[in-house]
């Protein structure tokens, strides 16, 4: 299959279709990455003792650290998205479980909607956007839109 025929346009997306994301643990790394890009240093982060005490019982990832592992843009549907993505225009996201330090989170994204614009040459394509702990459950349910564009006829 060319490079060309693997790039996928608005016309390509249906409502129901799943992709796999990436999987990633979030390590001692991660956290201290985050901490240094965002200068959060609440203690249920990065101190052992302090979080254990917790309901929790061991450190927790920063939530917005979890929504950063569901970017498109690190998966292998980006490279397929390469000649049609215009932007990403919306997001959002529910914390439902808390990730702690050591978890390894897989996102997968699901079209839940296509939707046209007064653009003849573009359309929306909305995602339900998801990150699963090694259990399967749900940690993070949300939602990614973009602005594509569609095939040249």
């Amino acid at each position: 299959m060319s490079a060309e025929a693997s790039q996928l346009y608005f016309e390509d997306f249906k409502p129901g279709q799943v992709f796999a994301g990436q999987s990633r643990t979030l390590d001692e790394e991660s956290f201290r990455l985050f901490a240094k890009i965002t200068g959060d240093a609440h203690p249920i982060h990065y101190d052992r003792e302090y979080a254990m005490k917790t309901r929790f019982g061991e450190r927790v990832a920063h939530g917005l650290l979890v929504m950063s592992v569901t970017a498109l843009g690190a998966t292998p549907l980006s490279a397929r998205l390469e000649e049609s993505m215009v932007a990403f225009v919306e997001q959002d996201g529910k914390f439902l479980k808390a990730v702690l330090i050591g978890d390894t989170v897989r996102t997968e994204f699901e079209v839940e909607e296509v939707r046209e614009t007064k653009s003849p040459a573009q359309g929306v394509v909305r995602f339900a956007a998801r990150a699963l702990n090694e259990k399967g459950e749900v940690v993070i349910a949300g939602h990614h839109t973009y602005l594509l564009k569609r095939r040249k006829t």
